[in-house]
């Protein structure tokens, strides 16, 4: 059996959308029948309710939202899921996690680390940014950042999904990590001018030094030091590391990556 955790967010709703007519369990906090498979209810805060779900031979698709207890649950899901001996773990990790790193980054980095000495066979997905957060990011046709003008790169989320449905139902191979990208990357005020042709209105970006992101994320309700190490995150990001792309989108699933021009075409009606 193939059980998706997470399988209520941007990855795991497609995800579960791949999987259907294969034997998959949707891991949920609360009932979700629209998602075409079955569910179970289970929660990372109890990771014992996951794993409870676990046999031989499963293979486990670990994804979740980020949380300060983040960290110890994905740890201790990873665990269950060793003592209960699945086949394989997909997880879904970010580009650039580092030790150290800010955010999210260091936090993925600590799970990837507990997930390579579990001993179970795993696939580390590292995915750069994700198209669907841009509805919310430009919401109100103005989207503010730290990451000045050099390219980033966006994937879309049903990207990560189409790869982890291929492994997922493929053979298990050799542990593997893998980064993530869209077919190009562009800078903010590119990606905004595209979107304002594609939804027929004005959509700008407007660039902020660090301290000034920081205080306006404040005013937004993040609190510090979230918002100052957020500005921060936009600017090291905005640095270039980000803009390479890579094949592998296209190397584990048979075809390229969806571009900006594919998101907004299936999503422009989220920008409304």
């Amino acid at each position: 059996m193939i059980v998706i955790t997470g399988a209520t967010g941007s990855i795991g709703r497609a995800l579960a959308g791949r999987l259907r007519g294969h034997d998959a369990l949707a891991v949920v906090r609360r009932p979700a029948d629209d998602l075409g498979i079955p569910y179970a209810q289970a929660d990372f805060d109890t990771p014992a309710t996951i794993g409870a779900l676990l046999s031989p031979g499963d293979r486990l698709f670990l994804n979740s939202s980020l949380w300060p207890g983040v960290i110890d649950a994905q740890r201790a899901v990873i665990d269950l899921a060793a003592r209960a001996g699945v086949a394989q773990i997909v997880a879904v990790s970010v580009r650039g996690a580092a030790p150290g790193a800010r955010l999210g980054m260091g936090m993925h980095a600590q799970i990837d680390a507990h997930l390579r000495k579990s001993g179970v066979p795993y696939t580390i997905l590292q995915p750069s940014g994700f198209m669907q957060n841009l509805p919310r990011d430009f919401g109100d046709g103005t989207m503010y950042g730290s990451y000045g003008p050099a390219p980033v790169n966006y994937i879309d989320a049903r990207d990560i999904a189409d790869v982890a449905a291929a492994l997922l139902t493929g053979p298990v191979g050799a542990s593997s990590e893998h980064v993530l990208t869209g077919p190009e990357s562009l800078s903010h005020e590119e990606i905004a001018e595209r979107i304002g042709r594609a939804v027929g209105r004005p959509v700008r970006y407007v660039n902020l030094p660090a301290p000034e992101m920081a205080a306006h994320l404040e005013r937004q309700g993040i609190p510090r030091p979230h918002s100052g190490d957020l500005a921060a995150l936009m600017a090291e990001t905005g640095d270039g590391s980000w803009a390479p792309v890579t094949t592998a989108v296209e190397d584990l699933t048979g075809r390229p990556p969806r571009g900006l021009a594919d998101y907004l075409a299936d999503h422009e009606s989220a920008f409304a």
